[in-house]
């Protein structure tokens, strides 16, 4: 048996692939247990983790992407640190961008967001969406084969986000390209890797459109964040909107990209599931959910415990980083019976914790949701069999994945399929 006492999940790129087994060792340790390095607590229990998320006094989401990399800009002593927090917010990774934010900073930055994702705007863009997947499909229907990953799910949702915003079309193979480079929170990367964001590079650019639709208003989505106010009436700064813009990308793009793969690698090894949403595709949502729960795109998200407090019974310093495991959480027997196993009919199927909880739920949910039911709708009716190429990833009993190596996110790196058209 594996010992994983002294396991650095920042380092460890052994963990990529197959995390599993060090989620169950920390289990046994118990729900929320320390780790050997950096001051970081790992939760793997549902209900610790939903008391952490709901406790947006004690727990900060400054470190929420990054977690403990690189090191706090300042020295936590004391039981409560939220002035130093607060004044080095700017300094930290991510900080400053919507996921990072607390109160009250959060609040109006999000209300800037949400309108953008609401079920009547999906469903109004849903022909539009529609046409994207179509259209990336017929690039590859004929072959018989596909790398899913590089050639359907990441030019969608880029492609499905920019048709969603109004990027003119002319400009839309830059995202394309910027948004299939590079994975956040890098495991072993540096501290200045690890601070780098696509978002970032493309601020700029994606504030020249709103300064545009500021001057002359259109009819998209980027006119109706340029002239949005926040709920006390004032405009948001150039800088503001467009980060709400680009958060739009990281909250749409990742989630929906690794939802896709993990959702088709399970479906290409289960033609028993295929047949069942074939005959019966309403029961495609029940799938998504489930899936969420046994492999959702989230691997793990961080919390920054500001003012020494108890959890659960236990005790969490001021400055310790917690290590929310939502991979693990969301199998965690105490709250769902045998968690290993997918079953689509489980009871209370969307009360997993795959986009986290409370304010900071994942904004992009909704769009992940809405991408993932389509193409599954969209693939399983065009195709007969979808199965997994043996060629690239072995036998059946036998399959070698690579995902993507982040620490916070749980996706493919490539999945190359083989299908046949549907009689």
């Amino acid at each position: 048996m594996t010992d994983f006492s002294q396991t650095d999940i920042y380092t460890d790129v052994s963990l990529v692939d197959d995390p599993w087994p060090y989620f169950e060792y920390l289990r046994e340790q118990g729900p929320i247990t320390p780790l050997p390095y950096r001051k970081v607590l790992a939760v793997t229990g549902f209900e610790e983790a939903l008391a952490i998320y709901a406790d947006t006094t004690n727990f900060s989401s400054v470190n929420a992407v990054t977690g403990p990399i690189p090191d706090l800009p300042f020295t936590a002593e004391g039981d409560d640190i939220a002035g130093l927090v607060a004044e080095h917010r700017p300094q930290i990774p991510f900080g400053m961008e919507i996921a990072g934010l607390d109160a009250p900073l959060h609040g109006p930055m999000r209300s800037l967001l949400m309108p953008l994702f609401t079920p009547g705007r999906l469903k109004e863009m849903s022909a539009g969406f529609r046409q994207v997947a179509e259209d990336l499909i017929a690039q590859f229907a004929a072959s018989g084969e596909v790398e899913f990953i590089a050639d359907y799910a990441n030019p969608l949702a880029t492609l499905i986000i920019t048709e969603l915003l109004g990027i003119p079309h002319e400009d839309r193979p830059i995202f394309l390209k910027a948004f299939s480079m590079g994975t956040p929170a890098e495991i072993g990367a540096s501290a200045d890797q690890i601070a780098s964001n696509p978002l970032i590079e493309m601020g700029m650019r994606i504030a020249g459109y709103i300064a545009a639709r500021r001057a002359e208003p259109g009819d998209d989505l980027l006119t109706q964040l340029a002239l949005a106010r926040f709920p006390d009436g004032s405009e948001p700064s150039l800088e503001q909107a467009a980060r709400v813009a680009c958060f739009l990308f990281g909250a749409g793009q990742d989630t929906t990209v690794k939802l896709l793969g993990n959702s088709l690698r399970l479906l290409a090894d289960r033609p028993d599931l295929q047949d069942q949403l074939r005959e019966a595709p309403s029961r495609i949502p029940d799938f998504v959910e489930e899936m969420l729960r046994f492999e959702g795109s989230i691997r793990a998200s961080h919390r920054l415990c500001q003012h020494t407090t108890e959890i659960c019974g236990y005790r969490i310093e001021a400055g310790t980083t917690v290590w929310i495991a939502n991979l693990a959480v969301n199998r965690d027997p105490r709250r769902f019976p045998d968690p290993a196993t997918f079953d689509m009919n489980r009871p209370r199927l969307k009360e997993h914790l795959a986009f986290g909880r409370g304010s900071h739920t994942c904004a992009g949910a909704p769009l992940a949701r809405a991408e993932t039911r389509l193409s599954l709708e969209l693939l399983l009716s065009r195709f007969g069999s979808i199965r997994v190429d043996d060629d690239y990833h072995g036998p059946a009993g036998a399959r070698v994945f690579h995902y993507e190596n982040s620490y916070v996110l749980r996706g493919l790196a490539e999945l190359h399929l083989r299908f046949t058209s549907a009689a």
